[in-house]
């Protein structure tokens, strides 16, 4: 029902920036969490940011100070700034929708994009 297309990823020298930008589509009434996952090469995935309908958002402890997330709950759209890339930021970067309101009584969790691939290197 929820369809998540990212963009934004790419090639970047490590302190440069990226923005990632995900738009999610298809029959649906609401979203209450969107954010950030990415996996790096024999690594699990692991969470970067997300953020509620309500406000609330949560990060890593890695990307504090340097990632930024944003929603537009309208446009049920999300985007993730981020500033001083380090090498170890390189990963394939996932937008992930959870807590989907579907229609009255018709829940999904956990749908995911098909993810963009992030490169910090010299």
């Amino acid at each position: 029902q929820v369809h998540l297309v990212e963009s934004g990823g790419g090639l970047v020298q490590p302190g440069g920036s990226l923005r990632l930008s995900c738009a999610a589509s298809g029959e649906f009434f609401s979203i209450y969490t969107m954010g950030w996952f990415r996996q790096a090469p024999g690594k699990q995935r692991e969470l970067v940011a997300t953020q509620t309908s309500d406000g609330f958002t949560n990060y890593r402890d890695s990307v504090k100070g340097r990632f930024t997330i944003s929603r537009d709950i309208t446009e049920n759209t999300v985007s993730l700034q981020m500033n001083s890339l380090k090498p170890e930021d390189t990963a394939i970067y996932y937008c992930n929708a959870n807590g989907i309101t579907v229609s009255r009584g018709n829940y999904e969790q956990d749908k995911w994009g098909q993810g963009t691939l992030v490169t910090v290197s010299s």
